[in-house]
């Protein structure tokens, strides 16, 4: 699976977001009326007020803290290097960000679990809001599905049932990839940003996903995985 894939040519991402004011009372009146409606069909019997920590899955109303990216480097012996943008000011983010899209092939192959859902349109949708141009290998306006560039580990793992989400966590598990036991979870990054101001938690979370969607990605080609010592992280 996946064998026509050359590795070498892929970015496997992964995105973290929170909301974009630190409570619900920060948010400006006619927003909060906005969220109100947006938020209603799913937050079933909490208060909109009360389910403002959720805010961040909506690019309407969330914000990106950090991008982590991760490259597959050698040969024999497949290594992956990861660099994360990460930061409070977003649009300085995802400025860097679509730089390192900018200099790379139009036809590299982005991937990341559940990212057609979520992380490549939220991003997309983030860059238009900060007036940036969006990078040729998140473009799909006008394409054919065959020449869209994305792999979605999640997607790939549904096989045509479209039924239910299966989570990264549990395909780790399930492929028994070796995983680093988190102090957070996707539920508390809001909180640990807001309320702990612990960047630098968040961003290690971040890569953690990289390399585990990495490392799925080996087991459905039917690869050794990664070697630790092979895995770099560099600097933001």
């Amino acid at each position: 699976m996946l064998e026509q894939y050359d590795l070498h040519n892929l970015l496997v991402i992964d995105i973290e977001t929170v909301p974009q004011y630190s409570t619900h009372e920060q948010v400006p009146e006619h927003l909060q009326k906005l969220w109100e409606r947006k938020s209603q069909n799913v937050r079933k019997d909490e208060s909109a007020e009360d389910f403002y920590k959720s805010a961040g899955i909506w690019a309407e109303f969330g914000k990106i803290v950090c991008i982590s990216a991760g490259i597959f480097t050698g040969g024999k012996d497949t290594g992956l290097r990861i660099k994360s943008f990460a930061g409070h000011d977003e649009k300085e983010l995802l400025t860097k960000f679509s730089a390192l899209l900018f200099s790379q092939p139009s036809n590299l192959v982005l991937c990341a679990h559940n990212g057609k859902e979520f992380d490549f349109p939220y991003i997309c949708r983030r860059l238009l809001i900060s007036g940036l141009p969006i990078p040729p290998q998140l473009q799909i306006a006008g394409k054919k599905p065959w020449e869209v560039v994305h792999l979605d580990t999640m997607e790939l793992w549904k096989f045509g049932d479209y039924k239910n989400y299966t989570s990264l966590n549990l395909l780790t598990a399930i492929f028994d990839i070796p995983t680093p036991k988190d102090d957070i979870d996707g539920s508390m990054v809001g909180h640990v940003y807001w309320n702990e101001n612990q960047l630098d938690r968040i961003c290690t979370y971040c890569q953690k996903d990289v390399i585990a969607t990495a490392q799925l990605l080996r087991r459905y080609r039917g690869e050794e995985l990664i070697k630790d010592e092979l895995i770099t992280i560099i600097g933001q």
